[in-house]
């Protein structure tokens, strides 16, 4: 695949890529669902370079760097803006640590920063290695027009700041999937419960732990599959038959530890459950994603994968 082909796969669903995706049918259904796995594929190569290209400071790791265990930087990444029904935009935001074995803690600050407005806009403070997609959203307003938000991170001596507009090339549609209908899975905190879906919006449990002693957080799942879905080819490993339901630290003053971080689902309407443990008192957000059959980051179609958060209060 051209290089140029990831970059508009990487950012958002641009033009380019959305007039192939609006056919859904016969050997062009097929062709896009399998171009989707090469594309996935593909990602670990242009990741540095897509994330690096909206940077507005010079940055002393080069997009093709080899990987490092650690000391290299966390850029922000643009997933796109969708339009909300009330009229106003989201903004949906992810992030990539370059570094292979180092996780990082920014508190909310001059290092961690979201201009204009206040600092603290519901972003992450804690920093998983590698791409993480979608992690949370800003909401702007009817008549936000042209104007920019920008988020800043200093991490390993380097300051990484990625501005966000509402750009004609980044229209996104995080609910539905336009070339094939695919949705988000949907997910439950207690059973018959609210069902939670797309785009992180909000808090859907709260729970209250004690230091060093596990707590069950459990999920009921299940996913609208488009129909004629295929699974992946056999050569990118098992696929769940609904979901894959991953747990994250988001925000937090300790470590957090999941003795199951990764939990496929192969039945509508589960329940799964995970134990976390909190090595310091205080109050933490985890975060909870589904993934269906399109992999992370909807193999980079901006769609379909759900994230939402946990609060928990741990004494």
């Amino acid at each position: 695949m051209a290089w140029f082909q990831l970059v508009p796969v990487w950012r958002a669903s641009t033009g380019k890529m959305k007039g192939p995706c609006h056919r859904a049918e016969g050997s062009t259904a097929v062709f896009i669902r399998h171009r989707r796995w090469a594309v996935a594929a593909s990602l670990a190569i242009g990741a540095s370079f897509a994330v690096a290209a909206g940077a507005q400071r010079p940055q002393t790791t080069l997009p093709l760097d080899p990987p490092r265990e650690r000391g290299a930087s966390v850029t922000p990444a643009y997933e796109g803006w969708y339009a909300n029904p009330d009229g106003t935009f989201s903004l949906l935001i992810g992030y990539y640590n370059r570094n292979s074995k180092e996780a990082l803690d920014i508190p909310i600050g001059p290092n961690n920063r979201i201009e204009p407005g206040a600092a603290d806009q519901g972003q992450p403070t804690h920093f998983e290695v590698g791409r993480q997609w979608g992690v949370f959203v800003i909401k702007v307003p009817k008549d936000f027009g042209t104007r920019t938000i920008t988020w800043t991170l200093v991490s390993n001596g380097e300051t990484q700041a990625i501005p966000f507009t509402l750009n004609k090339g980044y229209p996104i549609t995080p609910y539905k999937e336009l070339g094939m209908g695919n949705q988000p899975p949907v997910l439950a905190f207690s059973q018959g419960g609210t069902k939670v879906t797309g785009p992180p919006i909000g808090v859907s449990s709260t729970v209250t732990a004690t230091v060093n002693q596990p707590v069950a957080i459990s999920v009921w799942v299940e996913d609208p599959k488009a129909p004629e879905t295929e699974a992946p080819p056999a050569a990118f490993g098992p696929v769940a038959k609904v979901a894959t339901v991953s747990f994250h630290k988001f925000r937090g003053p300790g470590k957090v530890t999941f003795d199951k971080a990764r939990i496929p689902v192969d039945q509508q309407g589960a329940m799964i459950s995970a134990a976390a443990t909190f090595d310091t008192p205080g109050e933490y957000l985890l975060r909870v994603q589904a993934n269906d059959e399109s992999g992370e980051g909807g193999a980079g179609f901006q769609c379909c994968w759900t994230n939402t958060y946990v609060k928990v209060t741990v004494r």
